[in-house]
């Protein structure tokens, strides 16, 4: 008999939509914290292909889970309605995740959507670069401005050890080519850095791209969901990240490109380029998040590490006007109080929280 499974998209259930709060005309929409509503995240599939081991795990999401069937999940039509709401509001940045969003069929359609709807917004998505080659050219054309691409070692054993689906880099760095050559540049390249995994492929992946224009950003292992086997001490500090690299290939900071930016710029001495670092676990930026995320089937998360969402489908498919859900999106930001990662301890990592491949990372 095949084990049962929770979906995890039911981890907390659904928060009651709160009542309006009083805001000016013209007032600027922010948090318990002045924290504006910048960033949208808007995760497209549950699904993935590759199942990362501090993502996907394979022993979690295996033919007996439960992913989300088709009728529950956003129609384009209702994203870029939502989407349009958040631009109201004041967001500037709108990001396509998963699972894996180049799953979603017809992507680059969404995509010419959003950017007719919302001329002028920063338009970007995050990929696994599986299926980015053939894809490149049309989302390109679709108006997407930039990609951002994970890729967790330059080591062949080591990458396919943590896609954990037997995909070669090979086939990844393809992907980033073609993105470029689609005009889809500079590239942000994130590197999830798991302490004994793949720690000793930091330096050659910054040599890799140092001088091609593109980003490496370096993420510390993070405590999201509650699948993927989180330690402290699998954690390699960013600061140590920086010692690294920087004692082969000199570094030097660099400031922010904008308020509210998770990653930590670093540029080489030499001028050949930039890497981030981004470190949520040992150097918390809650203080200066503008992000929400909507996930697979229309919730709205205030944080990554959050343990349940506000059900906007629900508003939307029984009926509610755009005055009354862009209401309701005003009232929850203006609510919003989180800063997970400032007083993570051992009790709370071991929560149970919503999957990343659920809400976007």
């Amino acid at each position: 008999m095949p084990k049962t499974v929770i979906a995890l998209h039911e981890v907390g259930g659904a928060l009651p939509i709160p009542p309006p709060l009083a805001r000016d005309a013209g007032q600027a929409l922010v948090d318990t914290r002045a924290r504006a509503l910048r960033d949208l995240r808007i995760s497209v599939t549950d699904r993935c292909n590759f199942r990362c081991t501090y993502c996907m795990p394979k022993e979690v999401f295996d033919a007996a889970y439960s992913f989300l069937p088709h009728a529950e999940i956003l129609t384009f039509e209702e994203i870029v309605r939502l989407a349009r709401m958040f631009r109201a509001l004041g967001t500037e940045k709108i990001r396509l995740t998963g699972g894996e969003p180049l799953l979603r069929k017809g992507i680059d359609r969404l995509v010419a959507m959003l950017r007719t709807a919302l001329p002028g917004v920063d338009l970007t998505l995050t990929t696994n670069g599986s299926a980015l080659k053939a894809q490149a050219r049309a989302l390109k054309a679709a108006g997407l401005d930039r990609v951002t691409v994970s890729l967790d070692s330059l080591d062949e054993a080591t990458f396919r050890a943590m896609n954990d689906a037997d995909f070669p880099v090979a086939k990844v760095l393809e992907g980033i080519d073609a993105a470029t050559a689609a005009g889809l540049a500079p590239l942000k390249v994130n590197m999830v850095v798991k302490r004994g995994v793949n720690d000793h492929q930091v330096v050659d992946m910054a040599k890799r791209f140092r001088g091609t224009g593109h980003i490496v950003r370096f993420i510390e292992f993070m405590d999201v969901g509650s699948t993927n086997g989180w330690r402290m001490d699998d954690v390699i500090a960013s600061a140590e990240i920086v010692r690294r690299i920087s004692a082969e290939l000199p570094l030097e900071p660099a400031d922010a490109n904008y308020a509210g930016e998770v990653a930590q710029r670093w540029r080489y001495r030499d001028g050949r380029g930039e890497i981030g670092v981004i470190s949520s676990v040992t150097e918390a930026f809650c203080a200066t998040c503008t992000r929400a995320r909507l996930s697979t089937d229309g919730r709205l998360y205030t944080c990554l590490f959050a343990q349940s969402g506000y059900d906007l489908k629900k508003m939307m498919r029984t009926g509610a006007d755009d005055a009354a859900i862009g209401g309701a999106v005003a009232a929850i930001w203006q609510r919003r109080d989180d800063r997970y990662s400032e007083i993570r301890t051992a009790e709370t990592s071991r929560e149970r929280k919503v999957e990343m491949s659920y809400i976007g990372g």
